[in-house]
Parts: C-alpha cells; sequence; structure tokens
C-alpha cells in the first residue's frame, strides 16, 4: 500500500521552481522548559512538564504517545493555537509569548499551515477555492508556478473545480494539504490527520505529505497514534506523562510498535 501511494505522486518538474534550499539541522520550531497546566488546587493537571524540542527544518516528524501523554497539547502550544504556562516556544525566530495576540493570528496565517481531521473545507466553494481562501482573505494573491506544484504533488489537478461533496474523504483531505502548503509556511502542524479516513486514503494522504517534505522542502509536524502513519516520518518523538522519553529517526511501523508497546508494559509495572 505504501508503495502505490508513491506512486501516484511521482513524477518530474522540470519546468517549476525547485524545492527551497534548506540549512542542515535548522529549526523551524522549537520549545525550551515549556510546560502547560490547566486548573489550579485538586484540580491542577500538568499537562507538559518542562520540554525542550526542535523540528528541523525539512524535516517530517511525528509526536507520539498514549492518550493523555501530552501530544496534542505540545502542538497546539507549538502552533500558537494555545498558551503555554513557562518556558518558550519558537516558530522560526519569533518568539510566541512575546506576541500580542494581532501579531500571533498574523504568524499563524503567515508562517503555519494547519491540517486536522476534519477537514474544515467550506461547501459552497470549490478545490480550488478552499485551497486559496486563506490568501483571498488575507488579500495575497498565490504564486501560480508553487500552486501549480502543490496541485501535482497532491495529484489534485483533475478536481480543483469540484466542490467537497463532489469529492471522496481523501481528495478532501489532499485539499485540506494543499491548502495548508500552499502559502509556503516555514511549518505545518496536523493533529491525527488521517484519522477519518480508511486505510488506502490515508496512505496516499501521507504519501503527499512525505513528498511535500522531500519534493518541496516543507516542515511537517504530525500527531499521531498510528504506528503505521508514524512510518511515513523522518522522526518519531514519544511523549509520556507530558515528557519527552525517546526520540526515534528512520522509524517503521514495526520499530515503532515495539516502542510503543515497551512504554505500554513500563507503564502497567511502575
Amino acid at each position: 500500500m505504501r508503495q502505490e501511494s508513491l506512486s501516484v505522486t511521482t513524477s518530474t518538474h522540470s519546468e517549476t521552481p525547485s524545492a527551497p534550499s534548506v540549512p542542515s539541522g535548522a529549526a523551524a520550531a522549537r520549545a525550551r522548559d515549556l510546560t502547560k497546566v490547566y486548573g489550579q488546587g485538586e484540580t491542577r493537571v500538568v499537562a507538559l512538564d518542562s520540554v525542550s524540542v526542535e523540528f528541523r527544518r525539512g524535516q517530517f516528524t511525528a509526536i507520539m504517545g498514549p492518550s493523555g501523554s501530552g501530544k496534542s497539547t505540545l502542538m497546539h502550544c507549538m502552533a500558537g493555537l494555545d498558551s503555554i504556562s513557562s518556558g518558550s516556544a519558537w516558530i522560526g525566530d519569533t518568539e510566541l509569548s512575546a506576541l500580542k495576540e494581532k501579531k500571533l493570528t498574523r504568524l499563524r496565517r503567515d508562517k503555519i499551515g494547519f491540517i486536522f481531521q476534519a477537514f474544515n473545507l467550506l461547501p459552497t466553494l470549490n478545490a480550488l477555492e478552499n485551497i486559496t481562501l486563506p490568501m483571498d482573505i488575507a488579500g495575497r494573491k498565490p504564486d501560480r508556478e508553487w500552486l501549480d506544484r502543490v496541485v501535482e504533488t497532491v495529484g489534485l489537478a483533475g478536481r480543483l473545480k469540484h466542490r467537497p461533496n463532489q469529492l471522496s474523504g481523501g481528495q478532501q483531505q489532499r485539499v485540506a494539504v494543499a491548502r495548508a502548503l500552499a502559502a509556503r509556511p516555514e511549518i505545518i502542524f496536523g493533529d491525527e490527520p488521517t484519522g477519518n479516513l480508511d486505510s488506502r486514503a490515508g496512505a496516499e494522504v501521507l504519501g503527499f505529505l512525505r513528498n511535500s517534505v522531500r519534493e518541496l522542502g516543507q516542515t511537517v509536524v504530525m500527531v499521531t497514534h498510528d504506528p503505521v502513519a508514524a512510518s511515513y516520518a523522518d522522526r518519531v518523538v514519544f511523549l509520556a506523562d507530558g515528557r519527552i522519553v525517546d526520540d526515534m529517526a528512520d522509524p517503521t511501523a514495526e520499530s515503532v510498535l515495539d516502542r510503543m508497546k515497551a512504554f505500554d508494559a513500563r507503564g502497567r509495572t511502575s
């Protein structure tokens, strides 16, 4: 299935702009001693406990962990969707806690792409209009060459005039992926982006995300509970009880599953 998903998108791009060069090891986003606390007193919950992590440019990272481990909270804090209690979070060279709401909103719009389980497409707009909607709202014109390349990479060239109800779930999520890529953000965050898709459609979307990293120079950080989804990434960061407990390079579905089983066994004996 994984090979099939790749065959959909492999193509040459001799007439389109090359992927941007990416300095090795440069951080698209990073956190230092990031802590997130909800509630007070007896209801106090430490969702993130002094987390320090970097997400390098041009890399596909998966965040995994048991339910309640803090993986979605980490993504939301680093994407500026939730406030932090202490520590710091950065997008590129910009510290999020230093920004007032208006500038934070502008940063999310201009430098961050989002992909979620719910496709969040407007039913009255066709695929192309949904893809360019954030830029239209911001009063910016899309880079036509880049947009064409994104559309080709996610395999939507023949579906741009279709409305969401004329597209399959996998095609709708491709539109959401293209929308996130279209503005060339510094980083894309995905929260279970294939959670509402069947295995074949999910494999296709994961292949498109991986190709966006390898062919377009994009940076992707994805929260997932699925070892197969995590195997598409270059790196997996594991969380448990609000802390990073492991970091794996070049994951396979089997190695990720083994690591998760080890965490479960450790939790039962602790």
